[in-house]
């Protein structure tokens, strides 16, 4: 804890000077002790100790608190705290931090971000407009907001290893959709063709999907879409099958990645076949930029043009994006140039700095030994916890993970991931209800889509997954249960077996047989995630 409070005094005062080169991380610089961040810093999460308040007034970064006085000039507006100020939204924070922290947050796209995360983004920074790059802005007094920026993006180049004479980096994108369109904007012409994973298979919105009737992500809107698809016999991606659709539609860019595949890319493989038609190669890492940064799985920068992310997913950062580029030109243009001028003034007005400090704060966690630590303990731990379900007879996509997540398959058990994910929700498991090879309907999917990384940041290891997945088994067959009542109940009526809107109807109605199990599976839940102290700024804070 010495370390973490010797980070957390006062700030110095700040310089105008460049931001020097980064130095190597403090191998003591964490976000909690073992076992891994967990928060096992005093997290109770509350606020910080009377011991802290002494030497940080308010429970601020030690910036030093100036008393106004009630008839003073300056005090046009009072300033009380969030509680009392707004007890409404107060209430609603209060009542989400103990949802997230009573409850098994299974998301894969969730995670829990740091103490001095929250602090960064709840600072100063956010009252500061600064359209443009660091030396080059549109608003005057912007000297600390440019060592800021530049600073997160030495911090983004160290923590993926990458050289600064050969990569480029812009911090301003406000998440990962919007970096993705940015590098369509950068790269392409309206109308130019574009390649990404298909969403029923695993592919995100603004890879370019779309339907038979509609043109679904704005992507598909603009550009013209082709998607490839998993080998629905194996689960991993049909490389063959991408080659000779790609040879066919002559794309101008191609995207690796994904929002729910388990397995790690081919990059090589990728880069053969985006440079057998002339593509540019497009990696968006969003879901394991954590991994990546811990170099414990595939590496897209050894083979992609240029490599998205969000930050807020395995990084354990703040809601933001990044977009990484190989410095020089490509098929005539300029990469660095036409991306900065994509994002702002193309895409963006001024950026959001309070964000952007905090990207700086996850970037500085991801490049420490203990970080690794804890991505190598997300892998072990959804390992444990695909074989548990592989052990209880249910049927995953690919028929395991290589990294952070994994799709369990309810089809063969005769439900679907919407039903299963409202009976887990109503038993405080959040997962989310998610697309296998061959559905028909993303509304009623025949999976779900299982992450690992916001339990293991709570501390979770082998052995309490081992428990999730019991639970898990329990609220599925519970989901089960659930479904032959909705049925019988709508038979009785004269109907022809429930459909969802019924089974929503019966599961939340007082007439819900079932009722009094999903609560006792509930209070199970509970007194497991109750055992682990949840990370980040405690509820607290808002009366402060």
């Amino acid at each position: 804890m010495a370390s973490l409070k010797a980070h957390l005094t006062t700030i110095p005062a700040a310089s105008p000077t460049v931001v020097p080169p980064l130095k190597a991380p403090s191998r003591d610089l964490h976000f909690g002790r073992a076992p891994f961040f967990a928060a096992h810093v005093a997290c109770k999460a509350s606020g910080p100790s009377s011991s802290r308040q002494s030497s940080r007034p308010n429970g601020t970064l030690g910036v030093r608190a100036v008393a106004v006085q009630a008839d003073s000039p300056a005090s046009v507006f009072s300033d009380p705290p969030l509680a009392e100020a707004d007890p409404e939204v107060a209430a609603v924070i209060a009542s989400e931090r103990r949802r997230q922290e009573e409850g098994l947050e299974l998301i894969a796209s969730e995670n829990f971000t740091s103490r001095a995360v929250m602090q960064a983004v709840g600072s100063c920074l956010t009252n500061k407009y600064s359209e443009g790059l660091p030396g080059k802005r549109y608003y005057g007094g912007n000297e600390f907001i440019d060592q800021s920026e530049v600073l997160c993006q030495q911090r983004a180049l160290s923590a993926f290893r990458l050289d600064p004479a050969q990569w480029g980096v812009n911090v301003q994108p406000l998440s990962g959709s919007p970096a993705n369109f940015a590098v369509y904007t950068a790269l392409l012409k309206p109308h130019d063709r574009i390649m990404g994973l298909d969403l029923p298979h695993g592919g995100h919105l603004s890879h370019g999907f779309m339907t038979a009737k509609r043109r679904v992500s704005a992507t598909s809107v603009y550009f013209e879409s082709m998607p490839y698809r998993l080998d629905e016999s194996t689960g991993l991606v049909d490389y063959d099958a991408l080659q000779r659709s790609a040879l066919l539609f002559r794309p101008q860019l191609i995207i690796a990645g994904a929002s729910a595949y388990p397995r790690d890319y081919d990059y090589a493989r990728m880069r053969q076949i985006a440079d057998s038609v002339g593509a540019f190669l497009l990696a968006d890492m969003a879901h394991i930029s954590g991994l990546v940064a811990a170099d414990v799985v595939a590496n897209p920068f050894e083979y992609a043009d240029v490599v998205t992310t969000t930050t807020h997913k395995s990084l354990r950062g703040p809601r933001g994006g990044l977009i990484f580029f190989r410095r020089g030109e490509m098929n005539s243009i300029d990469m660095e140039t036409a991306i900065n001028n994509a994002v702002f003034p193309g895409m963006q007005g001024g950026p959001h700095n309070h964000t952007i400090g905090g990207i700086a704060v996850c970037l500085k966690q991801a490049a420490t030994p203990a970080f690794k630590a804890y991505q190598l303990q997300v892998k072990a731990n959804c390992a444990a916890l695909a074989q548990r379900l592989l052990s209880l007879g249910y049927t995953l996509v690919s028929g395991g993970t290589d990294n952070h997540l994994l799709l369990l398959d309810l089809r063969p058990i005769g439900l679907d991931g919407a039903r299963v994910e409202k009976v887990l929700d109503l038993a405080a498991i959040t997962l989310n209800k998610n697309s296998v090879p061959g559905d028909k309907s993303a509304v009623v999917p025949g999976g779900i889509r299982i992450g690992t990384p916001a339990l293991t940041t709570r501390g979770f290891k082998e052995e309490h997954f081992n428990q999730v997945a019991d639970l898990l088994h329990e609220g599925i067959k519970l989901a089960q249960q659930v479904k032959a009542s909705s049925d019988e109940a709508v038979c009785a009526a004269g109907g022809a077996g429930a459909k969802l809107k019924d089974y929503m109807a019966y599961v939340q109605g007082e007439g819900c047989k079932e009722r009094a199990e999903i609560e006792a599976l509930k209070h199970r839940v509970q007194a497991l995630a109750t055992q682990f102290p949840m990370p980040g700024v405690g509820i607290d804070n808002l009366a402060r």
